[in-house]
C-alpha cells in the first residue's frame, strides 16, 4: 500500500513526505513522553534504576525521532534518488551514534551506581573495593569495545571504505602483522585488564608496594593503575605490569597486619619490665586491635642483643604510627628506667699491666 493510496487529497509526492515526516516526529514526541512516564514510575523504586534512566536521557531524546525518521524514509518520493539516499544515509549514521552514545552512557551509569551505593570509606571494605573493581575495569573495557563497534558500524555504511577495507585486508599481510604488532600493548592491557577485574590482583584503594614505593591504588583505567604514593605522588603503572609481575598486596583478603619495631640494648636490661611497658604502651593506643603485643629477643652479637616488638592494627596507615609510638614508648623507657643498658662500646682494661708513659 503507497502513501498514496491512505493520502488521496495530496497529489505532490513531497508534499506527503512533509506530512509523513511531521506524523514521525509528533508520534516519536508521543513515545517519548510514554516511556518517560513509564521510566518515572520505575525510577520511583529502584534508585540504581533512577541513575540510570538520569544519564541515558539525553542519548534516547535523539534515538526516538531519528529511528521514527529512518521509518519515514521509507515513504520518500524516488525523484531525485542521489537526495533521499544521502539525507537517509545521514539520518542512519545518526541513529548508529545516538545508540552508541546510549549504551555507553548507561555503562557509565551502572559504573556510577554502584560506585556510589558501594562506597570504600568505610571500616570493613573489602566486598566494595571489590566490586567497585571489577565494575570500573569492566565497563571501562566495555565502553572501548561498544565504541570501537559503533565506529566500526558507521564506517561499513560507507561503500568506498567497506571496498577500500576488503581490498586492503586482501593485499596487506605484512601491514597487517605490523600493526597488529603496535596494536600488541594496546590489546595486551585491555586483556590484562579483564583478567584484572575477574581474578582481583589488586581493587580499589587496595595497599601495594610496587617499584619499592608504598602506596594505594587510587584508579584503574582500561589501559594503566594510578597508585598514590605516602607522599602524595602518583605512579602510573601499566595493567600489564600486575599481570606479568611481582608485586606486594597488603590487602588482599584483609587490611589487618603486623608491625614490627627491632631495637638494640644491653644484655643486662631486665625484659619483663621491658614487656610491661609495651602493654601499657599499647594499651593507650587506639591504633592497637588488641590482636597480638609480643616482645622477644631475635638475635644478638657480641655487644648488644636485638629486641623485637610485634604489634598488630586494623590497616597499615595505624601500624606505622603505632610503630612510631612504641619505638619512641620504650626507648624512653630504657633512657628513664636503665639508663645503663643502652647500647655501648665496652673496653677491658688490665690493671696488672705496667702503664708506659707517653714520650715527650
Amino acid at each position: 500500500m503507497s502513501t498514496s493510496d491512505w493520502m488521496p487529497g495530496v497529489a505532490n509526492p513531497w508534499t506527503r513526505f512533509a506530512l509523513i515526516v511531521v506524523i514521525a516526529l509528533a508520534v516519536a514526541g508521543l513515545l517519548r513522553r510514554v516511556v518517560n512516564a513509564v521510566l518515572r514510575r520505575f525510577a520511583i523504586h529502584h534508585p540504581m534504576g533512577a541513575s540510570i534512566i538520569r544519564r541515558a536521557n539525553a542519548p534516547m531524546e535523539a534515538i526516538v525521532p531519528l529511528a521514527m525518521l529512518l521509518v519515514a524514509f521509507r515513504a520518500a518520493p524516488d525523484e531525485p534518488a542521489r537526495l533521499v539516499r544521502v539525507l537517509e544515509h545521514v539520518v542512519g549514521v545518526a541513529l548508529i551514534v545516538a545508540v552508541t552514545w546510549f549504551i555507553v552512557r548507561c555503562i557509565g551509569a551502572l559504573e556510577a551506581a554502584v560506585t556510589r551505593f558501594n562506597p570504600i570509606d568505610l571500616e570493613d571494605n573489602l566486598r566494595a573495593r571489590r566490586l567497585q573493581t571489577q565494575v570500573r575495569v569492566l565497563s571501562r573495557t566495555a565502553m572501548v569495545v561498544v565504541v570501537v563497534l559503533g565506529t566500526a558500524v558507521v564506517l561499513m555504511t560507507f561503500p568506498g571504505v567497506r571496498q577500500f577495507g576488503a581490498s586492503l585486508l586482501a593485499s596487506a599481510g605484512l601491514a597487517g602483522l605490523a600493526v597488529g604488532l603496535a596494536a600488541k600493548p594496546v590489546l595486551g592491557n585491555l586483556i590484562a585488564g579483564i583478567q584484572i577485574a575477574l581474578t582481583q590482583p589488586i581493587r580499589i584503594d587496595d595497599v601495594v608496594i610496587v617499584e619499592g614505593e608504598w602506596g594505594r591504588v587510587a584508579e584503574i583505567t582500561s589501559t594503566y593503575v594510578v597508585v598514590k604514593i605516602w607522599d602524595e605522588r602518583r605512579m602510573i603503572v601499566p595493567l600489564q605490569y600486575f599481570i606479568e609481575n611481582p608485586f606486594q598486596n597488603w590487602t588482599r583478603t584483609s587490611s589487618q597486619i603486623l608491625g614490627s619495631v627491632l631495637l638494640w640494648f644491653d644484655y643486662g636490661l631486665p625484659l619483663e619490665p621491658l614487656r610491661g611497658e609495651l602493654e601499657r604502651l599499647c594499651k593507650n593506643a587506639a591504633e592497637w586491635d588488641g590482636r597480638v603485643m609480643v616482645l622477644q629477643v631475635v638475635d644478638s652479637n657480641d655487644k648488644a642483643m636485638q629486641v623485637r616488638a610485634l604489634v598488630s592494627s586494623a590497616d597499615s596507615g595505624k601500624s606505622f604510627d603505632l610503630r612510631c609510638k612504641v619505638r619512641e614508648g620504650l626507648i624512653a623507657f630504657v633512657r628513664r628506667e636503665f639508663p645503663t643498658f643502652l647500647p655501648r662500646y665496652r673496653a677491658d682494661l688490665d690493671a696488672t699491666e705496667p702503664v708506659v708513659p707517653l714520650p715527650r
